[in-house]
């Protein structure tokens, strides 16, 4: 199991939607945090866009999952990283 840290960077001028689809959002985090998969999220670049570090067997398993985020359905991320992370110094444990 690999540790992958992923960027989200909202799309222009999709505040107004993202405040209405962000209990959907945050909901379906919930969900992938109650299972052990994200370990933590939040916003970054003054709420531009977002940080999740999540823990999965590829990149391309972890960018499945999120493919089912609300956000991402109602195309308001407009670019997403997904990058295999290997934490040197420190937990998430």
């Amino acid at each position: 199991m690999g540790t992958f840290a992923v960027i989200y960077t909202y799309g222009t001028d999709t505040d107004t939607e993202r405040d209405a689809i962000r209990p959907q959002h945050k909901d379906f985090l919930a969900d992938l945090h109650a299972t052990g998969r994200l370990r933590i999220s939040g916003p970054i670049d003054s709420g531009a866009g977002a940080l999740l570090v999540l823990e999965g067997e590829s990149a391309a398993e972890i960018t499945s999952a999120l493919d089912e985020d609300p956000f991402r359905k109602h195309d308001l991320i407009a670019d997403r990283s997904v990058r295999e992370w290997t934490i040197v110094f420190g937990g998430l444990r």
